[in-house]
């Protein structure tokens, strides 16, 4: 068993100075605030101070000498907020709890004056560090309890947690131990809901490990051996609670480090599920509920990555699609300044050996996971603007002015930036540590504490602007006080209509807003209420859904959301100007259901279980109503396996953002046997064989062995075209290598020509083409000049080790008996290629060559009679381009191009005002340039360098002396960095869009169009324009994902394939459960290839095998 090296999941925690000590990577930094806003308008939410509410809860945290942050690790997590009606008068009433004082209960008197009721309600606590606090009727009385858990105590005597018994009288009685609920973990929240529908409800118990987290050892099975601090599944069994933890399938081990759990049905199929953030290394889990008291966890199937400090979450219907996404909050600033000085992103070796340790992908950012409406995961963070909200705790999907999309709040801040980057280095010197022990003369926790910087943060609230796209609106909506902000809840306050918003926070007093959209906005509303089955009175568990028009809305009744808190048990939708609603369904735990119709706007409705009837079992979609069907295992015979080679570009290269060897692999298609069947090679990684597959009568693929290209596997082959090379009749193959990897031997860098003897057979030619060495992307055979010999363009993708510095590309002429080069300067030099398309754009007879390439503009070299000329670029069209394909997609004549960019799912955003930009230089004189590349992180207006102090230092160790401290490259531009003299060397590169677009030819101009945003969630390597469905018109499908990419710099894992339908004119994007043409992994190539059984679509995926489809009878 050999332990895993420490991750970047880190914050406060136990033994402090060790863990920072041992900790690779972590993070946090210096202050900032969301953008201030121009509207001037009097905002949506009103603060209201203790004057007016009553409330003067402040949750004071003060370090002491035997208790502080050094040696109690989640010190400044701050506690949460309940809201529920405790005394059933109709408004609903708040409990906070307190880490190092009296929990407090406010009863609701109206008009929002609050009154402290908890002496004699009997409700303050007994122990010393209460955390979550959940209001559930656990009695099923009809009165809600209140359930607080406790953690802090290391020692254990004043940590178990409690549960105050509503009497009904306004008075409560703790009872956790009657009830066997009175769990002794370092207990973060609760969950009470129905998971086994047997009417009442159980309990999950959220811990956090006793474990110090520097000092466990890792390993794949360790998560599956149980701990006394790990997570509790209590099941209800009338007079008290039962542990069913193991027998249900929950894990309960030492690498537990809960800090958030969010309960709800995420694949529709009326069980509620469970979401569990985890702190440190260890993944989330999402159990799915198999039924019969049992859950599986699927995380890893479900959901391609997850936030690495992974605390609040909450899950929602953000599309309203009818199924709900999972979002969940972490630590990334937006903001270049606290990015530098408080994240450390760990290495990318030490992401894969997590993975490889069965630890999965995870990410510092927020996660937003879109729901596919199966309970599988797109994360859309990045592209819907929501992945960096700083140290964020708590996360509330709600619909903040009642226009009918939900919007999210996340609260944050941490009383002291404990991942300071210099406080870390300082803490992990210890030469300097014995300086300051000294002045004492003894170990001193103040002189420590006082060196942390300690910033309050605004809190962020995004609206929903609907396509998938959020922006942060806390300073206009009038929720960006700085502060150290915890748990949050929401509930309509003041019953008119509107949600309000409590904020607890960290030795301030709490934010009370009142939300005045029913006085500013007018928009319409529904709120409803539940009186549930005998043993669940509130209708925890139900689901309603609206239904206006094509417009539907759904919102289910589980009350534990966001960090340590919960809502009030009852639902309230936003309408926007709809006032009636054409149908309302609820369906409650155990299915049964109840439609109303023509249900008035603008009223709190009461539905009641009395009232619904047995509805009939969910159905299965139809599978004959998806389009297509995977035939892979019937259609190929032999082994058709992409097998990547291990290579690590970022050990040669430090300051590269992604890998460049992995972009394969691609498929070359003919007829190589004169049989009238196309055929197909897949191309082969360093070490991995090309791959020959035949084509037999039954449309069935079969391999065929070749010797002469298992001879030469240590090739990276890169791309490939078939063509009759000779004049013999019969297609041979030329194959380009390529790769990043400079430490290859030059002759790996070869163009190879492969004869065909007629029959299928290939061997080697070395004398059929000139000995090529380069790290190619693109070759491509076409007869330009017509003069009856096809002609060559091998595009070359970059120089291996050298990043940035233009590579040769070349044009091939063969000219009585020998090859030429006859490419333009322009043309040799045009850059970064990465694909290319012969198309004749113009009707002439003659095709053009367009090139596309990284860093790279659209460049379309015309054919004048036979001879190319310097080519026209695209405005504004300079991009991360990887394919290009021609057709003819609006049956107008001429040949329009669709292009594959990089996709709006990253941490780049790029226009013509705001480029991404690259300098590329040997700045340090040592005869190697250096790519350094700059961008506008979210909340700045400059831009600054992509790359950490400790990369750009290890690459340029000169700078050190510049930069001595974090907090000082945090300040550092570009400009800032080198003098002009050096600068003004630079290679200037700049990227103006990463959309994937469609070039429409528009006849003596290009028009550049962005495509819908499903198909901007990845990078696009794949397109096929054809009638994929048969139906006459063109379609479009798209394939990418990209996974080899520095930490920081995300994974681009969101595609699954985009379908989009055309009509002869256009395209709508058709989803994949219509479609079937479901796909995860890195799709790198596709191609239409005509069978005995009819059109199949082939789909080459790096390191992974091919797999075919065919249209569904």
């Amino acid at each position: 068993m050999q332990p895993l090296p420490t991750s970047s999941k880190t914050r406060t925690h136990l033994p402090f100075l060790l863990l920072l000590l041992l900790c690779s990577g972590c993070d946090k930094k210096e202050a900032s605030t969301p953008a201030a806003a121009t509207d001037k308008t009097t905002p949506l939410f009103t603060l209201l101070g203790a004057d007016v509410t009553g409330i003067g809860f402040v949750n004071k945290v003060v370090d002491e000498e035997k208790f502080n942050v050094l040696t109690y690790r989640n010190f400044y997590n701050g506690g949460g907020v309940a809201i529920g009606d405790i005394n059933n008068d109709g408004l609903p009433d708040i409990y906070f709890t307190s880490n190092q004082d009296k929990n407090k209960l406010y009863l609701n008197k109206g008009h929002f004056v609050f009154e402290d009721i908890t002496d004699k309600a009997g409700v303050a606590g007994t122990k010393v560090w209460s955390t979550g606090v959940t209001m559930a009727d656990v009695n099923a009385d009809g009165w809600l309890d209140i359930y607080v858990c406790n953690s802090g105590d290391v020692d254990g005597a004043f940590r178990e947690n409690e549960l105050f018994i509503n009497n009904g009288n306004g008075s409560f009685t703790e009872k956790a131990k009657a009830y066997n609920l009175n769990n002794e973990g370092y207990s973060t929240h609760a969950a009470f809901f129905d998971y086994d529908q047997d009417g009442d409800l159980d309990c999950y118990i959220l811990n956090n490990s006793f474990k110090d987290p520097a000092r466990i050892e890792l390993y794949s099975k360790m998560r599956e051996h149980a701990d006394p601090g790990g997570d509790k599944l209590m099941r209800n069994d009338g007079e008290k609670f039962t542990d069913v933890t193991r027998e249900a399938g929950i894990y309960s081990s030492a690498v537990g480090f809960g800090l958030g759990v969010a309960v709800s049905d995420v694949n529709n199929d009326r069980l509620p599920d469970i979401y569990v953030s985890n702190d440190f290394w260890e993944r989330d889990y999402l159990y799915i509920n198999q039924g019969h008291g049992k859950f599986h966890e699927e995380l890893i199937d479900r959901i391609d990555y997850c936030s690495v400090s992974s605390m609040g979450a909450d899950i929602a219907d953000l599309n309203n699609d009818g199924s709900p996404e999972i979002f969940t909050t972490d630590m990334l600033p937006a903001d270049n300044y606290r990015l530098k000085a408080t994240i450390a992103f760990d290495p990318y070796h030490l992401e894969d050996t997590k993975y490889r340790a069965n630890y999965h992908y995870q990410m510092v950012q927020n996660c937003l996971h879109l729901n596919d409406g199966h309970g599988f995961f797109q994360e859309i963070a990045l592209q819907a603007g929501v992945s960096a909200t700083d140290w964020s705790w708590g996360a509330l999907i709600f619909d903040f002015e009642n226009d009918g999309r939900k919007d999210i709040f996340v609260s944050n801040g941490i009383q002291r930036d404990i991942m300071s980057m210099d406080f870390r280095e300082f803490i992990g010197d210890a030469q300097k540590k014995n300086e300051v022990i000294s002045r004492r003369g003894k170990f001193d926790y103040r002189d420590f504490i006082t060196l942390i910087p300690s910033h309050p943060l605004a809190n962020y609230a995004f609206e929903n602007t609907g396509d998938w796209y959020f922006q942060n609106k806390a300073q206009v909506l009038g929720l960006a006080q700085p502060s150290f902000s915890n748990g949050s809840s929401y509930a309509d306050l003041d019953a008119d209509g509107d949600l309000d918003l409590v904020v607890s926070n960290i030795n301030t007093p709490c934010f009370v807003y009142r939300n005045e959209t029913n006085t500013k906005e007018k928009n319409h509303y529904l709120k409803t209420t539940f009186k549930g089955p005998a043993r669940d009175p509130f209708g925890i568990g139900a689901q309603v859904t609206l239904q206006m028009g094509k417009q539907i809305m759904t919102l289910q009744n589980f009350n534990t959301r966001g960090f340590q808190s919960s809502i009030e048990p009852s639902l309230l939708f936003g309408l926007g100007q709809t006032d009636r609603i054409d149908t309302l369904t609820v369906i409650w735990p155990d299915g049964k259901k109840e439609t109303l119709a023509q249900v008035k706007a603008d009223q709190s409705l009461t539905l009641d279980y009395a009232k619904a009837i047995v509805a009939p079992a969910k159905q299965s979609a139809n599978q004959a109503s998806n389009a297509f069907k995977d035939v892979s295992a019937q259609v190929l015979h032999g082994d058709a396996t992409h097998h990547e080679n291990r290579h690590n570009d970022f050990d040669q290269e430090i300051l590269l953002t992604r890998m460049l060897s992995t972009e394969g692999p691609r498929l070359v298609t003919g007829d190589v046997n004169h049989d009238g069947k196309d055929d197909f090679v897949l191309l082969g990684a360093a070490g991995d064989p090309c791959k020959l597959f035949l084509q037999k009568s039954d449309g069935t693929f079969q391999s065929k062995p070749t010797p002469a290209f298992i001879n030469d596997k240590k090739f990276e082959s890169t791309c490939g075209a078939f063509f009759d090379q000779d004049a013999d009749g019969d297609l041979d193959l030329m194959i380009g290598s390529g790769g990043n990897e400079p430490e290859m031997d030059r002759s790996n860098f070869l163009v190879r020509c492969y004869k065909n003897d007629g029959k299928g057979n290939f061997s080697p030619n070395p004398t059929a083409i000139p000995q090529l060495i380069g790290n190619f992307s693109t070759l491509l055979a076409e007869d330009f000049d017509h003069d009856g010999h096809a002609e060559i363009f091998l595009g070359a993708r970059a120089v291996p080790g050298n990043y940035g510095l233009p590579p040769q590309s070349y044009l091939l002429k063969y000219d009585r008996g020998e090859w030429l080069n006859i490419a333009l300067p322009s043309l040799g030099n045009v850059g970064m290629v990465t694909d290319a398309a012969w198309a004749d754009i113009n009707g002439d007879g003659f095709k053009e060559l367009v090139v596309v390439g990284d860093w790279m503009a659209i460049h379309v070299f015309k054919n004048d009679k036979g001879l190319l000329t310097d080519p026209d670029t695209v405005p504004h069209s300079t991009g991360w381009w990887n394919r290009i394909h021609a057709a003819d997609l609006d049956k107008d004549g001429d040949l329009d191009f669709v292009v594959g960019n990089w996709g709006l799912n990253t941490k780049f955003k790029a226009s013509t005002t705001r480029p991404v930009a690259m300098y590329v230089n040997d700045f340090d004189d040592n005869g190697k340039s250096e790519p350094i590349i700059t961008w506008y992180p979210p909340l700045d207006t400059i831009p600054y360098p992509f790359v950490s102090k400790l990369e750009l230092t290890s690459q340029l160790p000169a700078l050190r002396k510049s930069i001595l401290k974090y907090a000082d490259y945090a300040t550092k531009t570009y400009d800032s960095l080198f003098p002009a003299a050096i600068r003004e060397r630079s290679l200037v590169y700049k990227v103006e869009t990463l959309e994937s677009a469609i070039l429409w030819n528009e006849g003596t101009t290009f028009r550049l169009a962005p495509l819908p945003k499903e198909a901007q969630v990845a990078p696009v390597f794949a397109i096929l324009a054809d009638d994929l469905d048969q139906d006459g018109a063109i379609d479009l499908w798209l394939g990418g994902n990209f996974y080899a990419l520095k930490p920081q710099a995300g994974r681009h894992d969101a595609s699954r394939g985009v379908f989009m339908k055309g009509n002869g004119t256009s395209f709508t994007y058709q989803a994949q459960e219509h479609t079937s043409l479901y796909l995860r992994r890195e799709v790198r190539d596709a191609a239409v290839i005509n069978t005995a059984q009819g059109k199949r679509i082939f789909v080459a995926r790096n390191n992974a095998s091919v797999l075919v489809f065919r249209k569904r009878d």
